[in-house]
Formats: C-alpha cells, sequence, structure tokens
C-alpha cells in the first residue's frame, strides 16, 4: 500500500528528543529500522513476559520478528485469544507500542479502537517500549489530530477494510479538526484518545527511528 511521504529535518528530530527527555520519557535516535531491532533486543531479557498491540510498524521494521524468536514469553494475539491476552498484557514485563503521533512537545499521542493499547501503553506492564518513524513527527497535539484523521486512519482502514467513511473518502467525514469528532460506524477505529505529556517514573522509553514507518 502506498503511504504519503513526510519528510523531517535534523533539528526537527533533535528538539523532539530534548521534549520527550524533558518530560520524563528517555528518547534515542537510529537511522534504521535494523539498528531499532537491535536497541530493542538490548532493552529485552530473554524469557520475559512481553506483548504487543496492534502495530505495522512493529511489523515493518522487524521487531515483531523478534518478539517471535523464542527468546521470550509472547502474549501472541495470533496464537491466544484475544481477550485473554488483554487481560495478561496488564502483567507483562515488557508493552511495545508504536504511535499515531510524536510532538516536538515532548508528547506522545494514541488513538485506539478497543482500548487495549493505549491501556497497556499507560498503566500494567512494568516497561513500554514505543517504536517510531520519524513520519510519525509533528509539531504539537493539533497536528497529531489532524494526522490521525487525514493519514494514519484512513490508511490504516484501507488495510482492514473496515468499510468505515474514512476508507472511502481518504480522510475523516467529520466537519472541523475536534479530536473525538468521527463517525458512527460500528467499525470505527477513533474511540480512544490518549496524550502522554509527563511521567513521573520512566517506564515508557522512546526509539525514534529515520525511516517512514506504519501509518
Amino acid at each position: 500500500m502506498e503511504k504519503r511521504k513526510a519528510a523531517w529535518t535534523e533539528e526537527q528530530v533533535m528538539r523532539t528528543l530534548e521534549a520527550l527527555q524533558k518530560n520524563g520519557m528517555p528518547a534515542i535516535y537510529v537511522a534504521t529500522k535494523a539498528e531499532a531491532v537491535e536497541k530493542v533486543a538490548a532493552m529485552l531479557r530473554e524469557g520475559e513476559v512481553i506483548s504487543c498491540g496492534g502495530s505495522v510498524t512493529l511489523v515493518e521494521s522487524g521487531v515483531r520478528d523478534l518478539m517471535k524468536s523464542g527468546k521470550y514469553r509472547f502474549l501472541d494475539r495470533e496464537q491466544i485469544p484475544a481477550e485473554e491476552v488483554y487481560q495478561k498484557t496488564f502483567a507483562a514485563d515488557v508493552f511495545l507500542t508504536s504511535a499515531n503521533a510524536i510532538t516536538e512537545k515532548g508528547e506522545i499521542y494514541q488513538v485506539d479502537g478497543n482500548g487495549n493499547r493505549v491501556a497497556a501503553m499507560i498503566y500494567g506492564p512494568k516497561r513500554v517500549i514505543v517504536v517510531a518513524g520519524c513520519n510519525k513527527l509533528v509539531p504539537d497535539v493539533p497536528a497529531a489530530v489532524e494526522r490521525v484523521k487525514c493519514v494514519a486512519a484512513p490508511l490504516n482502514a484501507k488495510r482492514l477494510h473496515t468499510g468505515t467513511p474514512c476508507e472511502e473518502l481518504g480522510h475523516c467525514c467529520a466537519e472541523g479538526k475536534d479530536m473525538t469528532a468521527g463517525c458512527r460506524s460500528e467499525r470505527r477505529m477513533c474511540c480512544q484518545y490518549v496524550v502522554t505529556g509527563y511521567q513521573r517514573t520512566p517506564r515508557i522509553r522512546v526509539i525514534l527511528v529515520g525511516e517512514t514507518l506504519g501509518y
């Protein structure tokens, strides 16, 4: 599936890394997805219970292959009923995910359908690793909201064949830019909205990758 071309600058990356650090979220930059896999591997310990939400980024980067390598006790939704995975994830050692957007002010913006991904990110698993391509970088939360409505949600709708209006239109059907405005489809993906602006203990760690990954 063709993705929108994203451009970013070194200055934008540095601003974002510094802001994440100030907001209590340790962050590093790597140039390639191969390096991202190496960094994730260094953050994990063999035998740990790990889990993840649905993520194109984790697949495209190779992180999901690492998770399935047999070195870890992976709670895999492809092998275990989803509801069972959702419950067990709260007691996991590590939760891996990407982000819908990361702002230059050091905020992580997530939009979810079932809520399992955002729930595990903000509470439960001992550690959280966020892997995100630099195509996810935006100036601020309003830009993050727009990115989801005009890029992430429509592309995911096409991938999942949701039949939601954004799949056909290529953007959210709701007028205006209100965060929670959207369709009334039973398969709507945009239901829960979470902005992580600060953490008091360094539970969440971020890996920014200098490639276009995910939506």
